[in-house]
């Protein structure tokens, strides 16, 4: 009995691991923009919350920044600390939270069945990434400046992302 309570308490973890270590690749790939790079996080961020619903999403997260708070190198450039959470990316770093939890919440109410529903479940998403992000440039950029450097340059990235996250999910549900 024991050890299958350890084993059901490991999982999560290992999962949420497994789950932060997928997203600090994810942010080494990137198309260097300033002052925010154009990363596959946010794919990775959302696809974490499908997979391991709102709160295992949301944790797993957590997690990844607390590792990179404490040093570990896991943002985009191999960057780590608190000034990176207050430089340009550090709103679409918190927003990743509210993103994979809210991804996990729409799957877990089958928004992944259905193509529309699914790229409504990415863009959802994305929207959510987008605000968190742009709230926090615009503090340090100005309103205009964060539009312009924040989001208009992402918008074709964006769609591409959703539109491979939608690809994978109707492969899964395939295979």
């Amino acid at each position: 009995m024991f050890a299958l309570a350890k084993t059901n308490a490991l999982r999560p973890a290992l999962l949420a691991l497994g789950g932060s270590l997928a997203i600090a690749a994810s942010a080494q790939i990137q198309v260097p923009m300033q002052p925010v790079p154009m990363t596959m996080q946010s794919l990775v961020v959302l696809l974490v919350g499908v997979a391991y619903g709102p709160r295992l999403g949301a944790a797993t997260l957590l997690l990844y920044l607390a590792e990179g708070l404490c040093g570990l190198p896991v943002f985009a450039g191999f960057r780590a600390g608190p000034a990176a959470l207050m430089g340009p990316t550090g709103g679409f770093l918190l927003g990743f939270v509210p993103a994979a939890a809210l991804a996990g919440w729409l799957a877990a109410r089958g928004w992944t069945q259905g193509l529309w529903r699914s790229a409504a479940l990415f863009l959802g998403g994305h929207a959510v990434l987008f605000a968190f992000g742009l709230a926090w440039l615009a503090v340090l950029a100005g309103p205009e400046r964060a539009i312009a450097l924040g989001l208009l340059p992402f918008l074709p990235g964006t769609a591409l992302k959703s539109a491979l996250g939608v690809a994978l999910l109707r492969g899964l549900r395939r295979g």
